[in-house]
């Protein structure tokens, strides 16, 4: 059959996919994320040995589990972010292929990075709130908080409502990049297979690493955006005044210097970044073949 005449599969299956897809990827990197979180927000200096024994210490000190904190809350905003981030990705592809004319086919490269670009900001906008609690959750004692809603209501009651999207210009100007070129970079790389190989579908070791090339180009070059966006989120804990992007950046820069500032933290996530994205990618494309040919077989009766 025509690939282009199956049935390109339902929105609700691109949210179901994309959650998974989340979810899988986070979990698998946890342990990473917390740390790497846990030495953005301190003035502390960043090292692989550092990094290994907050991991350890965490470990002896409250146990395995204790790896994971926070990760609940990393559930819950994942999954909505990844859901709407796939799904929206697929929609715009389809908005801008038919506005282009490549109704069905690859995007040319403008277009392609406008989707990924697109698909981050709208899935960043509607799940702003959720990374700012988790942020506070992963730097904070368990006695602060106790739950993702006490967190809600304690910054809400304590600090504002406005407070829950303190740092959000500085993310939404980090995902523009971030997404539209590691959506680009992924698309990119598979259409280019396709072309070589002349197989529509790579193999999930070569998904795996499209989406470790992809992972590791988008978040280097959104990278201090993510340090001042953690810095202004979690600064009424820490007790900084951070209020502008410059400024923050400012302040980064002339206490901690440029690398080991605003790059804080990059090589953990040189590590963690292709790890996230290539599962993610790869379970999403995987997880949607696998629905596809269930609806191609009938399996789901609407």
């Amino acid at each position: 059959t025509n690939i282009w005449l199956m049935p390109r599969g339902t929105a609700l299956d691109s949210l179901l996919c994309g959650a998974f897809a989340g979810a899988v990827a986070k979990t698998v990197i946890a342990p990473l994320d917390r740390t790497k979180i846990i030495f953005q927000v301190s003035s502390s200096r960043f090292s692989a040995k550092e990094a290994f024994r907050l991991l350890s210490c965490s470990y002896t000190k409250d146990g395995l589990l204790s790896l994971w904190r926070g990760n609940s809350a990393t559930m819950v905003r994942v999954m909505p972010y990844a859901a709407i981030q796939f799904c929206s990705h697929e929609q715009y592809k389809k908005q801008l292929g038919g506005y282009y004319g490549y109704q069905g086919k690859a995007l040319p490269p403008f277009p392609r990075f406008l989707a990924g670009s697109l698909a981050g900001t709208t899935a960043a906008m509607l799940t702003y709130p959720l990374d700012m609690v988790r942020a506070r959750m992963a730097v904070t004692a368990k006695e602060m908080y106790s739950n993702i809603l006490h967190v809600f209501v304690r910054i809400s009651q304590e600090e504002g409502v406005k407070t829950l999207y303190r740092g959000f210009t500085p993310t939404i100007l980090g995902v523009i990049p971030y997404a539209g070129i590691t959506f680009f970079t992924y698309e990119t790389l598979k259409k280019l297979h396709t072309e070589k190989t002349k197989r529509t579908q790579p193999y999930p070791y070569e998904r795996l690493a499209f989406g470790a090339c992809a992972g590791l180009i988008g978040q280097s070059a959104s990278y201090p955006l993510d340090v001042v966006r953690r810095r202004m989120q979690t600064a009424g804990v820490t007790g900084s005044s951070y209020s502008t992007i410059l400024g923050t950046m400012r302040k980064i820069v002339t206490q901690e210097g440029v690398v080991r500032g605003l790059y804080k933290g990059l090589s953990m996530n040189w590590l963690k970044g292709p790890v996230a994205v290539g599962v993610s990618f790869t379970t999403f494309d995987i997880t949607h073949c696998l629905l596809l040919k269930l609806h191609q077989m009938n399996c789901f009766t609407h």
